[in-house]
């Protein structure tokens, strides 16, 4: 088990602060989609990765396709977009150089746009494209915590506003996301912390607990990732869904329920992505192609 750990927990220990800022900064952004009614059993909550875990692929792909698809941004951008985001989950590092990549591409395509803007994009865009992509099984599992009166989050690096509106169409508590600076309602370019990923996510989640009154050992936690066990280990009913190899093999030797909606070709298509973040890239070339000869018969 600490092999795994090592081996799947690809953080600098320097870092740490960036963690702890990042995951201040989501839980301070973070508010209820709707204000929730009087729970029955306020001090649990459940906390969902997105990524492969809530939705088959990558959010803020989606997200950057349908606004390539608006030609908000060219080609190029949407390429060096999925690149930067492929090669950062193939080297599952964050170091400052990798990091600071990851950054530029996600921050690329909302610098200069209003917020207000974005987040209506972010409605349309998961209408057209991520409504289809949920995994069903997932969302169930959400719904019997809500069902149980407790809160349900979203925690992902997807940014805030496109995370909200994904945690507003399914019906959940609300989300943690990645915190972009605005400035007179519109984008910098600049984020609040840092990306919201691997241990930010569990100090976002400590930083919500204290905030809500939550106590994590009552609370779960369910993602796909062997990057997501510092959220994980936060809680204390851990679940691993759609998992990759690592967190599977790790889930079963520490007992955690393991849940898999991946059935034929999805296996094909999903569990590669996850595991490897090819398919970020491939989805870049392919809509590329698309859109170039749109443009040409156009």
């Amino acid at each position: 088990m600490r092999q795994i750990w090592r081996r799947g927990l690809f953080w600098q220990r320097g870092r740490h602060e960036d963690h702890v800022s990042a995951g201040e900064v989501a839980a301070a952004a973070a508010a209820a989609a709707t204000p929730p009614p009087p729970s029955p059993d306020p001090a649990a909550a459940a906390f969902f990765d997105v990524d492969n875990t809530m939705m088959r692929g990558a959010s803020i792909y989606y997200f950057a396709r349908g606004l390539a698809a608006r030609r908000l941004f060219t080609l190029r951008d949407l390429a060096t977009f999925a690149w930067g985001q492929a090669a950062f989950r193939l080297r599952g590092t964050e170091n400052s150089e990798h990091i600071g990549s990851a950054k530029e591409a996600a921050l690329a395509f909302v610098a200069g746009q209003h917020v207000a803007g974005i987040v209506k994009l972010s409605e349309e865009i998961y209408d057209e494209v991520m409504a289809d992509r949920i995994w069903h099984g997932t969302r169930t599992l959400a719904l019997g915590h809500l069902d149980a009166g407790q809160q349900v989050w979203l925690v992902t690096a997807t940014p805030v506003e496109v995370a909200r509106t994904i945690a507003h169409r399914l019906g959940l508590t609300g989300a943690l996301g990645t915190v972009a600076e605005t400035r007179d309602g519109v984008y910098t370019g600049r984020l609040v912390g840092n990306l919201l990923h691997g241990p930010a996510k569990a100090e976002a989640v400590r930083a919500l607990a204290q905030r809500e009154g939550l106590d994590l050992a009552r609370c779960a936690a369910y993602s796909d990732s062997v990057n997501d066990l510092p959220l994980l280990t936060a809680v204390g009913h851990p679940h691993a869904v759609n998992p990759d190899a690592e967190l599977r093999e790790h889930a079963r030797e520490n007992g955690w329920p393991i849940h898999d909606f991946r059935t034929g070709r999805k296996v094909t298509m999903v569990a590669l992505p996850a595991a490897a973040g090819a398919g970020a890239l491939a989805g870049g070339v392919a809509a590329g192609i698309a859109l170039r000869r749109h443009y040409r018969t156009g």
